[in-house]
């Protein structure tokens, strides 16, 4: 009876044994999903992201085709207006253009003569003897873009030497 007892006995050990083992693998195999999971998770945050870079700024070297049209149209009304008074319509088609950028993320950097030189959203072409301070837009030679946060053209602008 005894000898039964002991084979019980270590067949109960081996069971137990046999037990860990497989809930050490089930906890392994459940810690990698986990981590496969975790990891798929951040590969489709990262794909949305750069899907979501490609459509805002997939179209950025046809509105840049479109800005430098953009001023040659304003340098034939200059011309036209020179020459006489304008249609009405040809107004209208340039603030069509300007809305179809503008729906495309595209916008004007507003510079005025007086305001500061700033480097980052402007580029200094020239740079002239005034009574204004150093430094300062004297005059905007073209005007600079931006679509959405990305600066596209800067302004040309001349500035001040003091």
């Amino acid at each position: 009876m005894s000898e039964e007892v002991q084979k019980e006995a270590e067949k109960n050990h081996d069971s137990q044994s046999e037990l860990e083992k497989i809930k050490k693998e089930r906890d392994e195999y459940l810690a990698g999903w986990q981590r496969a999971k975790a990891d798929f998770i951040n590969y489709k945050k990262e794909e949305l992201k750069r899907l979501e870079e490609i459509a805002r700024y997939g179209n950025e070297e046809l509105v840049k085709d479109l800005i430098v049209i953009l001023d040659n149209f304003d340098l034939g009304l200059a011309a036209l207006e020179k020459a006489g008074p304008i249609e009405k319509g040809i107004y209208m088609i340039r603030a069509q253009i300007e809305d179809v950028l503008r729906k495309r993320g595209l916008e004007k950097i507003i510079l005025k003569p007086g305001d500061r030189f700033d480097p980052v959203i402007s580029e200094a072409i020239h740079e002239v003897p005034s009574d204004k301070p150093a430094g300062t837009v004297v005059e905007v030679i073209e005007a600079g873009y931006r679509m959405y946060d990305k600066i596209l053209r800067p302004a040309r602008v001349v500035i001040s030497k003091g």
